[in-house]
């Protein structure tokens, strides 16, 4: 084998032009998400909820007899309950993250790591314990599964679903992403990079539309497909105690609570609740504090 030593100096310097750019890649969605205007966040929300939803109206997977409009009256409302609460958090948020990333202080402080690898790894470990952990204490805990009981209660599930959350919920969920940023003592731009994911995600995996199987055999194996979290909302357990996953599906594998259940068997909705009474506003902010309401959590 001869090796040209000009071949050699060329591979070289094409390896060093390829870090200067991932290097100047990484620090522009930084730089964007350290400062990153809340109209562009707005956008995201009300696009990503548009997006889905005309795709649920071209392929869904559910041909739902109901009025798509009510249906979604209910569900920005506690998606606008949701924006609030998450906005009268985000002080303390900033400030805990401010506060551990001047002090060294949580996981990603620990070992020095690359950039690039500390940001896939707070990532990571964001959606671990802000969103699976978080995610799994609510089904397990009474008083916090009579609130999460809510997102549960809809019975036509679709992407205006993802943000469905007792406002009471809402605090819950915001205290343990608190509670997430001091332990990893994350960087508010990399907060705000997985909540922007996170919105999309959880749009995407609750959207009505027909997945093709080969998605789930491949890209289900590292983010949470409509398929998987679908089974998740079924009426009854086991399924309601699985895939409890938010962006990244191999937790639920890791962890033992993925659950596979045909398409073809799931229903809507909780097997505790009055299921017609899910639009009903009352009903819905009433429900965690109706002792008649039974639960064995």
């Amino acid at each position: 084998m001869i090796i040209y030593p000009g071949v050699r100096y060329n591979i070289g310097v094409f390896y060093l032009d390829l870090q200067y750019k991932n290097s100047d890649m990484f620090e522009t969605i930084k730089n964007y998400f350290e400062t990153i205007p809340s109209a562009h966040r707005a956008l995201l929300l009300a696009g990503g909820i548009t997006f889905f939803w005309l795709i649920e109206i071209a392929v869904p997977l559910f041909t739902f007899k109901y009025n798509k409009f009510k249906h979604a009256g209910i569900n920005l409302f506690f998606t606008f309950t949701t924006i609030v609460i998450n906005f009268a958090f985000a002080l303390i948020m900033v400030k805990a993250s401010d506060w551990a990333v001047a002090n060294q202080f949580g996981l990603l402080h620990v070992v020095a790591l690359s950039p690039i690898i500390e940001a896939v790894a707070g990532l990571l470990l964001l959606d671990l314990i802000g969103a699976y952990l978080v995610h799994f204490i609510e089904h397990k805990v009474k008083f916090l599964w009579k609130f999460h009981m809510v997102h549960h209660a809809d019975t036509h599930v679709d992407t205006t679903t993802g943000n469905r959350h007792h406002p009471g919920e809402s605090v819950v969920r915001a205290v343990f992403a608190i509670i997430a940023v001091i332990v990893l003592g994350t960087p508010m731009w990399m907060v705000m990079l997985y909540q922007s994911l996170s919105v999309v995600l959880t749009q995407f995996n609750h959207a009505n539309i027909k997945i093709p199987k080969w998605f789930d055999q491949s890209f289900g194996y590292i983010i949470v497909s409509p398929n998987m979290h679908r089974i998740h909302h079924h009426i009854t357990r086991p399924q309601t105690d699985s895939n409890y996953g938010n962006i990244f599906s191999f937790w639920d594998r890791l962890f033992g609570t993925y659950n596979y259940t045909p398409m073809s068997e799931i229903v809507y909705g909780l097997d505790v609740l009055d299921n017609s009474k899910d639009e009903s506003l009352a009903y819905q902010l009433k429900a965690p504090f109706d002792p008649t309401i039974k639960s064995d959590y």
